[in-house]
């Protein structure tokens, strides 16, 4: 380090890393300011992305060449931008393409280094520029700037000498691709306008370089801090699959690339390279492992199956034991339902059918060539999932095993497999916050109005008492033969008056009804209604009258909503009937039990968060699938339309600050078989626990037999 450095001074051109504490001051004769905080703390921190790759194609490779790339390196690398010259191209699917409107190639080049360091400048450390005639190993190039320092000017590739220039200079040849440092890139932006005037060349790659060359005193460097940038030159008519110099085995990148499947085929054998170093860094790993824990206390014996995958969950009770599901061929006997056999389909069947498959292959890859196994018949097959391994097999199978000499023999094995989780990754997720206002949506029937008095006492207490940013509108559904008496008998006056009052307790909330008459209240119908009255930007919260508004879950349901991203459907707690759990005992007043008499309702789909903009997508799909037959609509709910006609997320999990109290549901027999079924279920299951329900006919047996 200078001399500088040790006595704590800065250096020119030698960027200190050192955390330092700033102070706090302020000016007490200047207004106080609220502090805005950064969205991300690493914007606060000033930390930067590692990598940004820039791929410069043209009008007649976009189509071909350029989808190629994104195809097979693009989903490598954290940030990808295509760039051209051609102006109102159409981009492919799935491709960033940034258009200059000039072809030319120097212009193309001094446009996109601008566009470079205008958008990105600031939140990348290194940038990567390769064309699309070029094949780049990207898990390679990541890894290189991995042992890069980013506390240097770095101009790193196929260096290449100019045509009649200086000998000592050189430029980096754009068909292998360069890496240029964030600092590098800093520096060489005031002077880009300089270089387009006073540098001449053909060369879009040539330009550059002499440009970094001639203001920054900077050349092409193949190697760097022990760091080598191998690059391989295709030859005509070459076979990828037949090339076995080292050279090309090492490279980082290769051109010229003349065509697509050329392409996809080096990327196959690049990726088969990649995959056979990693087995065996994993056999070396686990040779490392064997070895190691022969020198622990545990000895030979505190290997765990497989070697360098966590040993299996002990458990320390028998309320800890995980089960084990049992499977043939063609059933499991544990079905999603609760029904002790079903058919083997979908995923499930082909996990099953791999793991079979994988279990002879690996057979026969210990004992060949002495012995050469094949299936007959899987006899017995059971799975479980670890959390801390993952999913563990264990599979009886009836083998035909056959020499070389062509004898055969039929046996039994058993063998054991775990799928073991792999890497665990941070799904990317939109921006949400808590200050959206909710709006909730209540249908309500004449069955409803013994539950309203509570619905509105709830609602007022927890979000109207703490000023919660949500708002109610209330769906009136009267039958026809209410509907016409009106006039005379309005049943939901009762109810009327309620929300009356509760507008002269909070003068400044207003809670507008919307009245609808239909025997069958299908529920996509009546939000088709609501839907149209409010603004597309809209958070709806479908809820029902059993439904305890409070503001933990209004908070959840505005997080894990995300427009044109994800909707919420939340699994409520519904309580058993106090009648059969308690039959006459004191019920239990703790808090820390809330959860315990009960169950949650997977069979209700009542509650649902999204957004407006989303269902109308949504609905818009099913009206041109379903034309003119309305009467589809009353065997859907809000559900289904999501799932059968949308592309989002659909987020399906347990709420357990939705908790209902026991009621007994009406169903309607107008409703389609399958909604009227699930109701009565919801009901059944919603009477008690089956501990509770044998409790209830034992008591009854025992007063009929006295």
């Amino acid at each position: 380090a200078p001399p500088e450095a040790a006595e704590g001074r800065p250096v020119p051109g030698h960027e200190d890393f050192r955390p330092r504490i700033v102070p706090y001051y302020r000016d007490p004769n200047k207004p106080y300011k609220k502090v805005l905080r950064t969205r991300y703390i690493q914007t606060e921190l000033g930390f930067h992305e590692r990598l940004f790759v820039a791929v410069l194609t043209s009008k007649a490779t976009l189509n071909t060449l350029a989808v190629a790339v994104n195809k097979t390196v693009a989903h490598h690398f954290p940030r990808l931008l295509y760039f051209t010259g051609l102006r109102g191209a159409k981009v492919p699917h799935g491709m960033v393409l940034v258009a200059h409107g000039d072809e030319r190639p120097i212009w193309l080049m001094y446009e996109t280094m601008n566009y470079i360091h205008q958008h990105f400048g600031s939140d990348y450390d290194w940038f990567y520029i390769m064309q699309d005639d070029t094949y780049a190993q990207a898990e390679q190039v990541k890894a290189l700037v991995t042992h890069l320092s980013i506390n240097q000017d770095v101009y790193l590739g196929r260096a290449e000498e100019f045509i009649g220039g200086d000998e000592q200079a050189r430029y980096c040849h754009g068909g292998f691709g360069y890496l240029l440092s964030r600092s590098l890139l800093l520096k060489l932006h005031p002077h880009l306008d300089s270089c387009r005037n006073e540098i001449l060349s053909v060369r879009p790659d040539e330009w550059l370089g002499r440009c970094i060359i001639d203001f920054l005193g900077v050349t092409c460097v193949s190697q760097l801090q022990g760091q080598h940038y191998h690059t391989y030159e295709l030859a005509k008519n070459t076979e990828p699959e037949k090339e076995e110099e080292e050279e090309f085995q090492a490279a980082l990148a290769v051109h010229p690339v003349s065509d697509v499947t050329l392409m996809y085929r080096l990327h196959k054998h690049f990726s088969r390279i990649q995959l056979d170093r990693v087995y065996q860094e994993i056999q070396d790993l686990q040779m490392q492992i064997r070895n190691l824990t022969a020198l622990t206390p545990a000895g030979e014996a505190g290997v765990t199956w497989p070697v360098g995958i966590n040993a299996p969950f002990l458990p320390k009770s028998r309320f800890e034991v995980i089960s084990w599901d049992y499977f043939t061929e063609q059933h499991l006997f544990s079905c999603p339902d609760g029904s002790p056999k079903c058919e083997l389909s979908g995923a499930s069947k082909a996990d099953v059918s791999e793991i079979i498959e994988s279990a002879v292959e690996q057979l026969n890859h210990l004992y060949q060539p002495l012995l050469r196994f094949s299936k007959r018949q899987l006899l017995n097959g059971y799975r479980r999932f670890d959390p801390t391994r993952g999913m563990e097999y264990t599979l009886d199978l009836l083998l035909e095993a056959a020499t070389q000499k062509g004898h055969s023999r039929v046996l039994a094995k058993r063998v054991s497999l775990v799928r073991p989780l792999s890497k665990v990754e941070i799904i990317p997720m939109p921006y949400v916050t808590e200050a959206t206002r909710v709006q909730l949506v209540l249908p309500l029937t004449v069955q409803d109005l013994d539950f309203v008095a509570n619905f509105l006492d709830m609602f007022a207490m927890n979000t109207l008492d703490t000023h919660d940013n949500a708002l109610l509108t209330l769906l009136f559904i009267y039958h026809p033969y209410d509907a016409q008496r009106v006039g005379q008998v309005d049943v939901f006056a009762g109810v009327k008056a309620m929300v009356g009052e509760l507008e002269k307790r909070y003068a400044e909330v207003k809670i507008p009804w919307i009245s609808v008459k239909t025997e069958v209240p299908s529920q996509v119908k009546l939000m088709d209604i609501v839907s149209k009255k409010h603004p597309v930007d809209t958070l709806f919260f479908l809820a029902s009258v059993w439904t305890e508004i409070n503001m933990e879950f209004l908070n959840r349901c505005r997080m894990n909503t995300i427009s044109n991203w994800q909707v919420f459907f939340p699994v409520h707690f519904q309580e058993f009937n106090p009648a059969l759990v308690y039959r006459g005992e004191q019920t239990a007043s703790s808090n820390t039990d809330f959860l315990r008499d009960g169950h949650f309702d997977r069979h209700s789909f009542a509650e649902a968060c999204f957004y407006n903009s989303d269902y109308m997508t949504a609905r818009t799909k099913l009206a041109a699938d379903i034309l003119d037959r309305d009467e589809v609509l009353e065997s859907m709910e809000v559900f289904d339309v999501f799932l059968h006609y949308s592309g989002l997320h659909l987020f399906r999990a347990v709420e357990p600050g939705l908790v209902q109290k026991y009621t007994l549901r009406s169903c309607n027999p107008r409703l389609s078989e399958e909604l009227y079924h699930r109701c009565v279920l919801s009901n059944l299951e919603g009477l008690a626990s089956r501990s509770h329900l044998a409790m209830a006919l034992f008591e009854q047996e025992q007063a009929n037999s006295t």
